[in-house]
């Protein structure tokens, strides 16, 4: 495959503004943070500052700092407002490319490691790529034809994982609604159910603590951290071992059914223990709950938590509203728990093990269409 250099891209790109010149001018602004609300920001020429590049519908914004390097927005229409694009973007702009052969381009790992062999600066959030650098990378060089049947290609089966993600959503959602369903506003308690006190219906303990003097490597043994409890699943594919000997694998050691729950970041996501790994452990960043199951079964109180977290059911908490919010050991027992009949418990468990059912379907479907992606575009880019 032939290349060129990126710099020789933009030779069409000459047209900057200044928005300090037209203060009342209402700008449609790209700037970085569009990732986290999705769209651009609206601004006022006197609000923005200093001369920027005027952009037009297909240009490419590549941006250029961490920590969200090499992500790639397309202008997709104009609108009533001047378009302007920040300085963490570089513009490209050319007419013999597909934008979006260009954008699958510059998001392929082969692109990303370019840019990020290239970051200067100090601080992970303040690094960039150096646009006099990023300019002398390659760009491949296809008859426009191929462009459109690579983009078509990719578009589609990035279409296709867009909507297993949202099926797999709308699942999660139906659970959702089917726990206020049956059980109404558990924080609120508007259908009137029991409610215990945490500790009198399931026992609760932190995990060990990590003490790197104490590792002698005689008896490691997997655990979990706190990252590799999400909601409902575990990440196991990078467990990290410590040493647990004889008295440590008796009081840590996992066992089917126990609820493991974060005490810190994310206070109370959680989800059950299955036996996944034997023998595994647990650190101290997480409760191992282990419940009266009589009276509370961990996939209902699992839920409960979800529900808390979902509706600031834990903001009288102290810590809940810090930077990093932590969920002690002693508030832990002392929560209120509203716990309704075991037999509804139970019928609200056979209907997720439903949804997971069609979920697993779907999870497969996503995964291959995925590897299909990942090899097309491995293909296409190397």
């Amino acid at each position: 495959m032939e290349y060129t250099k990126l710099k020789n891209l933009n030779r069409y790109i000459s047209e900057s503004v200044n928005p300090m010149k037209t203060p009342d001018t209402i700008y449609e602004v790209y700037s970085v943070p569009i990732y986290e609300s999705g769209h651009p920001e609206y601004l006022r020429g006197d609000e923005i500052g200093s001369s920027k590049v005027k952009v037009q519908k297909n240009d490419i914004l590549l941006c250029k700092i961490n920590p969200r390097i090499n992500r790639v927005w397309v202008v997709a229409d104009e609108s009533d407002c001047p378009n302007i694009a920040s300085s963490e973007w570089i513009v490209i702009r050319n007419p013999a490319y597909n934008p979006s052969f260009l954008a699958w381009y510059f998001k392929s790992l082969k692109f990303k490691q370019l840019m990020v062999s290239e970051v200067t600066g100090i601080g992970g959030s303040l690094t960039r790529a150096q646009p006099k650098a990023v300019a002398e990378y390659p760009v491949p060089i296809l008859p426009i034809k191929e462009q459109n049947e690579i983009a078509s290609t990719l578009d589609k089966a990035d279409h296709i994982i867009a909507l297993r993600k949202q099926q797999l959503s709308a699942l999660d959602d139906l659970i959702k609604s089917r726990f206020v369903e049956m059980f109404g506003d558990i924080i609120q308690n508007d259908k009137g159910w029991p409610q215990y006190i945490f500790s009198d219906i399931a026992t609760s303990r932190l995990g060990k603590m990590l003490d790197a003097k104490q590792q002698t490597g005689k008896n490691r043994y997997p655990y979990l951290a706190n990252y590799n409890v999400q909601w409902f699943r575990f990440e196991l594919e990078s467990l990290n071992e410590m040493d647990f000997d004889e008295s440590d694998r008796v009081e840590f050691e996992l066992k089917d059914g126990d609820l493991l729950v974060c005490e810190g970041g994310e206070i109370g996501r959680c989800a059950v223990w299955h036996n996944e790994v034997q023998p595994c452990f647990f650190q101290k960043a997480l409760h191992r709950v282990r419940c009266n199951t009589n009276i509370v079964l961990p996939e209902y109180l699992a839920r409960w938590f979800q529900f808390n977290c979902d509706h600031n059911g834990f903001s009288a908490i102290e810590g809940a509203k810090a930077t990093i919010a932590h969920l002690p050991g002693a508030k832990l027992k002392a929560l209120h728990v509203v716990v309704p009949p075991i037999d509804l418990q139970q019928e609200f468990i056979s209907y997720i093990r439903q949804i997971e059912k069609s979920k697993s379907v779907i999870q497969k479907s996503l995964d291959e269409t995925q590897l299909l992606f990942d090899s097309l575009m491995q293909e296409y880019f190397g």
